[in-house]
């Protein structure tokens, strides 16, 4: 299966590379180009370099490179197929394949998700209009949300009726099943699989409708949450609530906040922290992480983290080993949930995630700080259950820092609790009661799946870096005259005619000859360029060299004035030309003088300008450069 070439280079050209990139990475502007952390290495000054105007990406770092297609391929490790695919649907474009019925498969695909759309427009009118809503309208009042915050979330009401929905959008048997908006019922009639339910509509990370989860009014009868059940669209292990809202603030902070309800996502986001997501009526998962992990590289687990206990702890420590994460806890007063934090004390719920602590150390604190440590029989006691929560930890240097801990609170030799560990004596506690039931929350996670729902790093600043200015005057970016952005820049005039030739071909399209470059790389790239009609297309039919080449070529950006390294790359030539010519067996004086003359000439002046176009006829004639 493959996508008609047209297709790809209309996505292509209209993907927002630089907002494409943001939504992973903190850019800002330097000149022409944009400048941050590279995402595909650890870094603490940005040396990755986007140009918008062609829509490609270099890291001098790494060698990372590539455009749109590429970035999203290696970060979401998708296909190549499915890169287009979601860079088509992010920008509304509808693409045609190669394969029969693979067009029409796609097709289908976004009709459904336009069917779920239709029904989340639908649901959300009757929450703010319908008279049967206005007991889900005081529900959500009580619960903090005004009337901005129900447009913003797009919140809905699904009446307590059989089929009001599926009259309404004229539901087909097919379009029920296939959004999992209803049922088909004995009779063979659809009937709504929401009723009675406030609903908080689920996207997928570029916001394409997927589902709902719904809330079922304090006091009726039945499952307390319900969500969309498994469809073609939908799936509950590999979706995260409100992350189609929380990237760009995650991306900003380098971290995420994982917590169990739809409200709890919601109350971040009312106290300022627009980085929460949650999970869907499930525990976090691998994919889970994994989709996080191209946000960001540290969890905050928002949730009663005490009760995952045993069960959960090997799972994070192995995501924090498997993805190089780091996942923290977020230390609230036991049997609080984060909205009801945030409406009791909105700066406690700020302090919590700030305060985040690595979870081996959450769980250690709360053993330590419950025990009774006036005696010895308790600090024994205390030291014992403590070792049950270490020797978990995979890490030996990690476990020895905590045993020491542990040591001086409990007033004993640490070699005799290292003994003990060394040994395999440790009984690993029980994973402790709940403290309480939640009062509530929008969220499926506790009646659905009672398992572990969740697991940011401050984000490190790319740094100011001042301009430089090159030759003309332009600012570029890097750190002295000397320096390219990422390492040593070569300004040499064939790689500055080179740069030209890639980002102001106009320019300089009436100077190129063959004749004007000696290295290999430079005469191979030449080549390249004037074969192919884009950069794209030119750094798609090169060999690896070339192509990093022409990639690191396109995000760094040339001198103001083009004359200046032609003219210096033109007089390079003639001067070569003319030590061969001085060399050759057949030399000739009259040919000598009139070179030697033209090389001399050459220069900013108008009569300069007309040496150099003469010596390059002459060069390009000669075929001098390459002998």
């Amino acid at each position: 299966m493959g996508i008609v070439d047209e297709d790809i280079a209309r996505v292509r050209a209209a993907t927002d590379i630089v907002a494409l990139i943001g939504e992973y990475v903190q850019l800002r502007q330097v000149g022409q180009r944009w400048r941050g952390l590279c995402p595909f290495h650890t870094e603490k000054t940005g040396s990755f370099y986007v140009n918008a105007v062609d829509g490609l990406y270099h890291c001098f770092g790494c060698q990372a490179s590539g455009d749109a297609i590429t970035f999203v391929r290696e970060q979401e490790h998708l296909g190549f197929a499915e890169a287009v695919e979601r860079l088509a649907a992010k920008v509304g474009i509808s693409l045609n394949y190669d394969k029969p019925g693979e067009s029409k498969t796609r097709a289908e695909r976004k009709r459904l998700a336009d069917v779920v759309a239709a029904a989340e427009d639908w649901y959300h009118e009757r929450l703010l209009s319908a008279p049967d809503a206005a007991a889900a309208r005081r529900y959500l009042r009580d619960r903090g949300f005004d009337g901005d915050e129900v447009r913003e979330w797009k919140i809905g009401w699904a009446p307590d009726d059989w089929d009001q929905l599926a009259k309404a959008l004229r539901l087909s048997k097919q379009d029920a099943e296939g959004t999992g908006l209803g049922r088909v019922n004995s009779r063979g009639r659809v009937n709504d699989f929401f009723r009675g339910r406030v609903l908080f509509p689920i996207h997928d990370a570029d916001g394409t409708p997927l589902g709902f989860g719904g809330r079922i009014m304090p006091g009726a009868e039945g499952s307390k949450y319900v969500n969309t059940s498994q469809t073609r669209l939908y799936d509950k292990s590999r979706v995260l609530f409100a992350l189609d809202r929380a990237k760009v603030g995650i991306v900003a902070a380098d971290e995420v906040v994982v917590c169990e309800g739809y409200t709890d996502v919601t109350a971040f986001f009312r106290v300022g922290i627009p980085r929460a997501v949650a999970t869907c009526g499930t525990a976090l998962t691998d994919d889970h992480v994994q989709l996080l992990r191209r946000f960001a590289r540290r969890i905050v687990l928002a949730f009663d983290a005490d009760t995952a206990g045993q069960a959960a702890a090997d799972r994070f420590y192995q995501w924090e080993s498997k993805f190089d994460m780091d996942v923290v806890v977020a230390a609230m007063p036991p049997g609080v949930d984060p909205a009801d934090l945030a409406m009791e004390d909105p700066a406690a719920l700020v302090a919590a995630v700030e305060g985040a602590r690595p979870f081996l150390e959450f769980r250690l604190s709360r053993i330590l700080d419950a025990a009774d440590l006036d005696s010895a029989e308790h600090r024994a006691r205390a030291a014992e259950e403590a070792l049950g929560v270490i020797v978990e930890h995979p890490n030996d240097l990690v476990r020895d820092q905590y045993l020491m801990q542990v040591a001086d609170r409990c007033r004993l030799d640490v070699d005799r609790l290292r003994q003990r560990v060394a040994s395999g004596d440790v009984r690993r506690p029980a994973p402790p009661e709940p403290a309480r039931r939640r009062r509530d929350d929008a969220g499926a996670a506790r009646d659905q799946d009672p398992g572990p729902r969740a697991p940011g790093h401050d984000p490190e600043d790319p740094g100011h870096q001042e301009p430089i200015r090159g030759r003309g005057g332009q600012d570029r970016p890097g750190d002295d005259p000397s320096r390219r952005p990422g390492g040593s820049r070569d300004d040499s005039p064939a790689v500055e005619v080179l740069r030209l030739a890639v980002n102001r071909p106009e320019e300089v399209v009436d100077w190129l000859d063959e004749c004007l470059f000696e290295e290999a790389l430079h005469l191979e790239t030449y080549r390249v360029l004037v074969a192919s009609a884009t950069i794209h297309e030119a750094i798609e039919s090169s060999p690896p060299e070339v192509a990093s080449f022409l990639s690191r070529l396109s995000v760094e950006e040339p001198v103001d004035d083009a004359l200046d390294p032609v003219l210096l790359q033109v007089r390079g030539t003639g001067r070569r030309l003319l030590a061969v010519e001085r060399s050759a067996p057949d030399s000739d004086l009259e040919r000598l003088t009139r070179l030697a003359g033209l090389v001399g000439r050459v220069g900013p002046t108008e009569d300069g300008v007309a040496a150099a176009r003469e010596l390059l006829t002459f060069a390009s004639q000669r075929g001098a450069a390459h002998e």
